[in-house]
């Protein structure tokens, strides 16, 4: 195979564990460009260990410092620009996209005119510019590569399958932090109760998100994208325990659904080895040992970003992207104490309440769009 690759947000949860599975196959994959944030730290250690020829991070100071930390046979660049350096201006084949936010929008844009196959574990370049991105990799004839658990199991599920025999998909959900808790039970949570998510390990981001259940409801508008599915025919189950990763029903009433234990590496190594699979660190499932799987119709009134977000998917235009972009804000005003859990979708729906959607927007529009959304919501009290 010898697979070249980028990662786009290395000193993330998603991109620690790439590197662990490039890791594991180091005479299949190996590591071309890197890009982490802020943390110069570990994103040297990575360099120390993998090599890559070019490495990014977020300043121009942290690139003075990382240069004093790495082999000299590592390239450093820095900002925005760096960033799409390393996705798109190198001898990778393979791009895994794991950058939190929109800010993964225009270097996936740049990898895919580039040419390079995209492993994509940030859902917001979909979401926002869903019609922009699908458009160049059909373009350009390159891949799009779900890396998220529900996604790469909806894919997998979808193999060898003809897609007008689908009847719907269904998308789990474990719930996140609180999913045993009603709305009155949810004031004044804390950041700490928040962040204790009972089966994953993810950044702090993405772990709000899933127990707002915003996550879930960016999921579906990815999946929207990467399906080319109505959203009449997408649907969220609450699952708690996490073992199916999602399924597909087909119009005969047949079926098929993938599992395993929660363990992000299964489907990034999916997306990074395909159309092969591999052996795993991963724990194997054990459907004995697990006795009980349980499930809970959706609540839209309990989790209403969810709600939200199927009805900024079918708006489209900019509404996504100040779905996106407002909760990106609120998220971080949470995390710093600015506003408390409840507020967080409050924020969202008046940024909504107040945008004229734009329908068909261009790569400016989206960005002036969540601008907009981004300055409204760390406004709003």
């Amino acid at each position: 195979m010898n697979k070249r690759i980028a990662v786009l947000g290395s000193t993330g949860s998603i991109g620690t564990q790439t590197l662990d599975v490039i890791a594991h196959h180091p005479e299949l994959f190996s590591l071309e460009a890197i890009a982490g944030g802020h943390n110069v730290e570990l994103l040297a250690e990575q360099i120390r260990q993998f090599r890559p020829k070019l490495a990014s991070v977020a300043t121009r100071d942290l690139a003075d410092k990382l240069k004093t930390l790495v082999p000299a046979g590592t390239r450093v660049v820095y900002g925005d620009e760096g960033l799409i350096e390393v996705a798109s201006a190198n001898d990778a084949d393979f791009v895994v996209t794991a950058v939190v936010g929109n800010q993964g929008l225009r270097p996936t844009l740049s990898a895919i005119e580039a040419g390079k196959h995209i492993g994509l574990a940030n859902k917001e370049p979909l979401v926002s510019a869903g019609h922009l991105v699908t458009a160049a990799a059909r373009r350009m004839g390159t891949s799009l590569l779900p890396v998220d658990s529900e996604h790469s199991a909806i894919f997998q599920c979808l193999n060898g399958e003809r897609r007008d025999e689908i009847k719907k998909i269904t998308i789990t959900a474990s719930g996140g932090s609180f999913r045993d808790r009603t709305r009155e039970q949810l004031e004044g949570v804390t950041v700490e109760q928040a962040l204790n998510h009972p089966n994953w390990s993810m950044g702090a981001k993405i772990t709000i998100d899933s127990a707002t259940m915003v996550n879930k409801g960016l999921e579906v508008i990815e999946a929207h994208w990467l399906f080319d599915m109505p959203y009449d025919q997408i649907h969220v189950l609450l699952h708690p325990e996490s073992i199916i990763h999602s399924y597909v029903e087909f119009k005969d009433s047949s079926i098929i659904a993938q599992l395993g234990n929660p363990d992000m590496r299964v489907p990034i190594q999916y997306a990074l080895s395909y159309p092969n699979r591999l052996s795993s660190p991963a724990k194997p499932l054990d459907l004995a040992e697990i006795a009980s799987l349980h499930f809970r119709p959706m609540d839209y009134v309990r989790f209403p970003c969810l709600r939200m977000a199927f009805e900024c998917g079918r708006l489209g235009g900019t509404a996504p992207t100040v779905f996106n972009a407002a909760n990106e804000v609120a998220v971080a005003r949470f995390l710093r104490g600015e506003i408390t859990f409840l507020q967080i979708e409050s924020v969202i729906e008046e940024c909504l309440n107040r945008h004229s959607v734009q329908p068909n927007p261009q790569i400016g529009d989206i960005l002036e769009a969540d601008r907009w959304a981004r300055e409204a919501a760390a406004a709003i009290s």
